[in-house]
């Protein structure tokens, strides 16, 4: 279970409340309905039904801590500090690839909401690092998979 600070959108937040209230209050119900008709078949220590819903209800009770951990101990990206000047976790930053010349867009946000397909980085992840903290016009280096890559920053945006 994390104990370390993560930082969510409004967004990220609520998805993660209503997956919270969904696992807490319809999955423990369905899961606790198995373990009943489970327990009803008879004889417990040969009865698969019942290991497999008890092994669900760990998993279930795991991931419930690991949520409410993880909104516990989250600091909520605002977007008013965003100013449009340096790179800070919430901001969208259009970068050109300076090999390529190909413009990229990227929202920085916390691990947790991380989805590179959808152009959402992670502060933790390379490029992400690379550019927390950096202003318009900035070149960045980015050690990557295919080499190391150079990205200059030409908008931040809420």
């Amino acid at each position: 279970m994390t104990t370390k600070t993560t930082f969510l959108t409004k967004d990220g937040k609520m998805k993660l409340e209503e997956r919270l209230s969904y696992l807490s209050s319809v999955r423990r119900q369905e899961v606790a309905e198995r373990i009943k008709a489970a327990i009803a078949l008879g004889d417990l220590s040969e009865n698969s039904e019942y290991e497999d819903a008890k092994n669900e209800q760990a998993f279930l009770e795991g991931e419930i801590m690991s949520i409410e951990s993880t909104l516990r101990h989250a600091v909520l990206i605002n977007e008013k500090d965003i100013d449009g000047k340096t790179v800070i976790i919430g901001a969208r930053v259009k970068v050109k690839d300076k090999s390529s010349k190909k413009e990229i867009e990227y929202m920085i946000v916390g691990s947790d909401e991380a989805d590179p397909f959808t152009g959402r980085i992670s502060n933790e992840s390379p490029i992400g690092k690379a550019l927390i903290g950096k202003n318009i016009n900035d070149v960045v280096e980015v050690d990557t998979p295919g080499g190391v890559k150079e990205f200059q920053i030409i908008a931040i945006n809420a």
